[in-house]
């Protein structure tokens, strides 16, 4: 089947064309192209992001050094910096982002594992800042002399896939972002201290859904009732009343607090959650997960490419954005479709010097060593576990 096919024509076979193709008829995003499409524009940034190129200029040059083999990868007959570069700045990022998120929906379900065993889904919410040039990103004002962005995250712990992303400017305070969340009934939320918005947790709280959320060190409350007996290293579990003045009117109902001592950081953490069916050791677990999503960002920042940006208009911007999930989400499916014993970081190497060879997956996988990563980092590598 792959006899004679490139690395990346075989990756490519595991997307739904059909789908894109629907959704680029949705918004019209290849009325009056007659070479360079939708789908070829893909193609090319999602060549980018697995090969690590690091500008528009670099992707050119590599693409033009395998011009007889571009036809064959997907990308078309030609593809120049200038229809690349107006590609992403003038074509509807909204066909990139729902096929980013159909992706989304296909590794998540691929990559189903009930670790917690709670009954529902185990989301951490969180945001990373990427900092921008304000001359060049005009229009992503941050501070007085710089620009940046944020990119919020909803990031399914058990599966390792962001379930929803949100991208504003880089001055949107993080909490601001709850409100787009689509929450899910049954499901546990996790937040960091800058969450704690009552307004939006009684939100959560009325929609049968549960959160975990670090508290404030100037938390204002009243203790109304208290376990007794307790496990090692919980000093306190109750229920308790907000007394602040505006937490008390988002937030009337009773809401508990758990007190918890790690062992490992040598601190004391504050956590406040409405799941009171929960033992206070799983809340505790259930937030020392949250890191997971900042495991996330590095992962991406460092190994796909959104720390330098191939266009400055905000559209190129989020083109790149949901190109580089889209990629993540493609590895993620390989993985399980192939039951690859490899880590994400692992297999995100191999493909980058292999992208143009004829090898077949298979073969490429099982053949190639990397004794040196075991050694640096353990036998799974540097998984989003213990990156």
């Amino acid at each position: 089947m792959h006899k004679d096919k490139y690395v990346f024509a075989q990756l490519v076979s595991f997307l739904d064309r059909n789908k894109f193709n629907y959704i680029v008829r949705k918004y019209d995003g290849d009325k009056y192209v007659k070479h360079f499409t939708c789908w070829n524009q893909l193609l090319a940034l999602m060549f980018g992001q697995l090969s690590n190129r690091e500008s528009l200029r670099d992707l050119i040059v590599a693409l033009e050094a395998h011009h007889s083999k571009c036809y064959h990868l997907g990308m078309g007959k030609n593809v120049s910096k200038s229809s690349l570069a107006r590609a992403n700045q003038d074509r509807d990022y909204h066909i990139f982002e729902e096929y980013a998120y159909y992706l989304v929906g296909e590794a998540r379900q691929k990559r189903v594992n009930h670790i917690f065993k709670l009954g529902g889904n185990v989301y951490a919410f969180d945001s990373t800042t990427v900092d921008l040039c304000l001359s060049v990103f005009w229009w992503a004002k941050f501070r007085k002399k710089k620009g940046g962005i944020k990119v919020h995250t909803l990031y399914d712990v058990e599966t390792q896939i962001p379930a929803f992303f949100h991208i504003t400017e880089a001055s949107i305070h993080d909490s601001k972002a709850m409100i787009e969340v689509p929450y899910e009934p049954g499901s546990y939320y996790i937040f960091d201290r800058g969450y704690n918005n009552f307004k939006m947790l009684y939100k959560i709280h009325q929609i049968e859904a549960n959160f975990v959320v670090r508290a404030k060190k100037n938390l204002q409350y009243k203790s109304i009732k208290w376990k007794r007996r307790l496990p090692k290293n919980v000093f306190s579990d109750a229920s308790v009343l907000l007394t602040g003045f505006y937490p008390k009117q988002y937030y009337p109902e009773p809401i508990r607090l758990v007190k918890y001592w790690d062992e490992e950081q040598k601190r004391e953490f504050i956590f406040i959650t409405n799941a009171m069916h929960i033992s206070a050791l799983q809340v505790a677990e259930l937030y020392k997960n949250r890191w997971q999503v900042e495991l996330f960002f590095k992962w991406l920042k460092q190994h796909l490419k959104i720390k330098r940006f191939w266009g400055t208009t905000e559209n190129a911007v989020r083109i790149q954005i949901y190109a580089a999930i889209c990629t993540y989400c493609l590895v993620a499916i390989i993985q399980h479709d192939m039951k690859l014993d490899r880590s994400t970081y692992e297999v995100l190497q191999i493909l980058s010097i292999s992208l143009t060879d004829k090898t077949h997956l298979r073969d490429l996988f099982d053949k190639t060593k990397f004794q040196n990563d075991k050694e640096r980092f353990g036998p799974n590598g540097p998984s989003l576990f213990n990156f």
